[in-house]
């Protein structure tokens, strides 16, 4: 069969990336092809419920009009002028989101491991420059099963032997406590808050399976970080931008981060943004030419960024989340009562996970995904017996009802 008469099905698609791809992934067998709100389809045409929503990156849903049209606009005007000059834009989008997330400076980034970086990096030159600690011996309290990207700064401080194994040497500077433990992040401040610059927290563990930290505990953190002078940071790159029924997570708890960090859901996944926020006390360390981003800040990021904001403040997205957040895992909990294949449903809004009765290192979750998959729903496993499910919070009821008996459906079918 010559090139031209390849059938380009599915599998002709897996087989190209295995062959010219780097595995770095294992994705589910399923190639996208098309989506739009809360549906994707395969190449052969088949509709699928997205229940990842490109780990939380498509709140918007898919291919929203808003956020495509805005896009669209500016690459036909203005795509990059990198940030040696000012663009028309940059200023617009500062404003806007400086305001909404109550801030005086935005720091604009592309890539959520990226404005991590630039949040370790501010943390650290406000501590030299402000509080006062020696160079080069500050210190950042991280969590234990964090995820806050693949840098080799970041993978310094996991203790995933896939994120750290054979990556070193890595990068000094890190105190490792576990997470949701009050007294183990005091006893570090406590021990060492002379040489502590800040502490680095996800406000809930997403990549760690939906992990949801006891009641107060943001607002108890965030105040012994007060209290020490050390810089509360929260990466809610993933639980930002209304996933979890609040604008962001720290909402909940009344908590306004020292520095915020926000990506994937910033565009409605149309574009890479990211964007680290703080106060002027914090942000006017930073002077021209001791950090930057060719990308960053560039006039198509800023329009997209823009529009995918507006979508979530007037459509609701943060009700919604809350409100069929709480839906779901009712809905969940009676099915739980039916099997002994679901031991429980966790998560805040629309970012929650199932835990599969089995163990870590069982096929059981991944099993699941793939019935799932047949049934109509994507959804990915992780850290082996848990499955996280978030759908795009354009979901409506009669949706998400709907994506209940799917997996009503496949759990009752699931035969281990």
């Amino acid at each position: 069969m010559s090139t031209a008469e390849t059938v380009k099905n599915s599998q002709y698609f897996i087989d190209l990336e295995d062959q010219y791809g780097a595995h770095n992934y294992h994705p589910l067998p399923v190639v996208l092809d098309r989506g739009e709100g809360v549906f994707v389809w395969d190449v052969e045409g088949k509709k699928y419920y997205d229940f990842l929503s490109a780990y939380s990156a498509v709140n918007q849903g898919h291919s929203h009009p808003k956020i495509v049209d805005a896009l669209v606009k500016q690459a036909q005007k203005l795509a990059l002028t990198s940030r040696a000059f000012y663009n028309s834009k940059l200023g617009e989008y500062e404003q806007k989101i400086t305001s909404l997330f109550g801030f005086d400076k935005v720091l604009p980034m592309n890539s959520g491991a990226e404005a991590v970086e630039t949040a370790v990096k501010l943390a650290r030159k406000w501590s030299y420059e402000i509080k006062g600690i020696a160079e080069n011996s500050a210190k950042i309290i991280v969590c234990e099963n964090n995820f806050h990207g693949r840098t080799t700064t970041i993978v310094s401080f996991s203790n995933d032997p896939d994120a750290n194994q054979n990556y070193g040497p890595f990068t000094p500077g890190f105190i490792k406590i576990p997470y949701n433990d009050l007294s183990a992040l005091e006893e570090a401040l406590k021990q060492d808050a002379g040489h502590i610059a800040a502490f680095l927290v996800e406000p809930i563990q997403g990549e760690a399976g939906v992990y949801v930290p006891d009641e107060n505990y943001l607002k108890k953190a965030s105040e012994l970080c007060k209290q020490y002078n050390v810089l509360f940071i929260a990466d809610e790159v993933q639980t930002g931008i209304a996933r979890t029924g609040k604008l962001i997570a720290c909402h909940h708890e009344n908590v306004q981060p020292d520095i915020l960090i926000l990506g994937k859901a910033l565009s409605g996944g149309m574009y890479p943004v990211s964007a680290v926020l703080a106060d002027d006390h914090i942000m006017n360390v930073i002077k021209p030419g001791q950090h930057g981003s060719t990308f960053g800040g560039n006039p198509v990021a800023c329009a997209v960024a823009m529009a995918a904001l507006d979508v979530v403040s007037e459509e609701r997205l943060s009700e919604r989340a809350e409100e069929l957040g709480k839906m779901f895992r009712s809905e969940i909990d009676k099915l739980i009562e039916k099997t002994d294949l679901i031991t429980k449903v966790r998560g805040k809004g629309l970012l929650n996970a199932i835990l599969i009765n089995d163990t870590p290192d069982s096929s059981t979750a991944w099993n699941i995904c793939l019935k799932l998959k047949e049934n109509g729903l994507l959804a990915k496993p992780t850290h082996g017996n848990i499955i996280r499910l978030a759908p795009p919070l354009v979901i409506t009821e009669e949706q998400l009802m709907d994506c209940v008996s799917i997996i009503e459906k496949t759990i009752s079918e699931f035969k281990r």
